[in-house]
């Protein structure tokens, strides 16, 4: 073991680290579940690490955006004056204010050290659009698209539809620009079904971003990396639902739901080569920190596997037992708890670099 890495090992043991989850945004319960296997696993309780935090504290951020410290739900500063001896906060969040940059940026202000991305990374992440045109700089492919606000729907609702059906022939995913874990997100080829889809995007306050249907392999690729440093991806990991046709909540987070296979066993290997360089690309182009998981298609015509088009980035991917990120990252060696350290670590030599 070399002195950097009892260095880590000792500074880890030192910790006092604060897991946050929950939120206000539609991927609330998902967080609560991050939040709680991320605690377990600092804890040892999955499995033991050579070095874990001397300390692990929950904290729920609850619907009004309170935090719940020690049984008490105080607003954000306060909280934050409860907790000065929390050395890392963990961030279990998902969607909203809790991955959008608002969270990182009210911790970075204070002075505090959190695990993943900064505020710039975090905001455009978050931000659908800005992320395909990323994409598109650093030569990765993305679905042919278009966006509005509920003000331009409001005025040229039937100009916007006449759009959205000229934008492909083969059916179209509605979605909400800033949101996340596929809530409100429809796919149809149904004309008739385009306009309640984009009602039920707007029912969240949220802009409508329109893609052309990209039939094909649905995968996914995590990615580690900080800044300074090449980002390495790791094994992409194949999406096969069970129910539906594409990788919704219920496929998501149900018992039953989707399969995943790691390394995939339907992409042959020029393509996940294809995925992992892309999503290296697009990881360093957005500044993303720590680690981010990049989805996916993998379209293929007369048998022929094509270039894979980029569905989006996510910050802070699920951490529940059935999250994408934490089994790619076994196929590589790390387990669960493994990758929880190895994300604290990166979250200290951010601290050490900006200082």
């Amino acid at each position: 073991m070399s002195a950097r890495e009892r260095a880590n090992e000792q500074r880890v043991e030192s910790l006092c680290v604060a897991v946050l989850s929950g939120g206000r945004s539609s991927e609330r319960e998902v967080s609560l579940r991050s939040g709680k296997g991320i605690a377990r696993a600092l804890r040892g309780e999955l499995t033991r690490s050579a070095a874990l935090p001397r300390e692990v504290l929950e904290v729920e951020i609850d619907a009004e955006g309170r935090w719940i410290v020690e049984g008490a739900a105080l607003a954000a500063e306060v909280a934050l004056a409860r907790l000065e001896r929390v050395d890392v906060f963990f961030l279990g969040l998902h969607g909203g204010e809790g991955e959008d940059g608002t969270i990182q940026g009210f911790l970075s202000a204070s002075g505090r050290v959190h695990t993943g991305s900064g505020v710039r990374a975090s905001a455009v992440c978050m931000d659908k659009l800005a992320t395909r045109g990323i994409a598109q700089s650093v030569d990765v492919r993305v679905a042919a698209g278009m966006c509005f606000c509920p003000a331009e729907w409001g005025v040229d609702r039937a100009s916007l539809l006449a759009r959205i059906e000229q934008l492909s022939s083969e059916g179209w995913v509605i979605k909400p620009r800033f949101g996340g874990s596929s809530v409100a997100t429809t796919l149809t080829r149904d004309r008739a079904a385009l306009e309640p889809a984009v009602e039920a995007v707007l029912a969240t306050g949220d802009d409508v971003l329109v893609e052309a249907r990209v039939a094909g392999i649905e995968t996914s690729c995590g990615v580690l990396g900080e800044r300074g440093d090449s980002p390495r991806a790791l094994m992409p990991i194949e999406i096969r639902p069970t129910k539906g046709e594409w990788f919704d909540y219920a496929e998501k987070y149900s018992a039953d739901g989707a399969h995943e296979y790691c390394p995939p066993r339907s992409v042959g290997e020029r393509s996940i080569t294809r995925i992992r360089h892309a999503a290296e690309r697009v990881f360093a182009r957005t500044r993303c920190e720590g680690y981010a998981r990049i989805d996916f298609i993998v379209p293929s015509r007369g048998g022929v596997e094509l270039e894979p088009v980029m569905l989006e980035v996510n910050t802070l991917p699920g951490f529940t037992e059935r999250s994408l990120l934490p089994q790619e990252a076994a196929f590589e060696g790390l387990d669960y708890t493994a990758l929880c350290v190895r994300i604290l670590e990166s979250a200290l030599r951010k601290a050490a670099g900006a200082r």
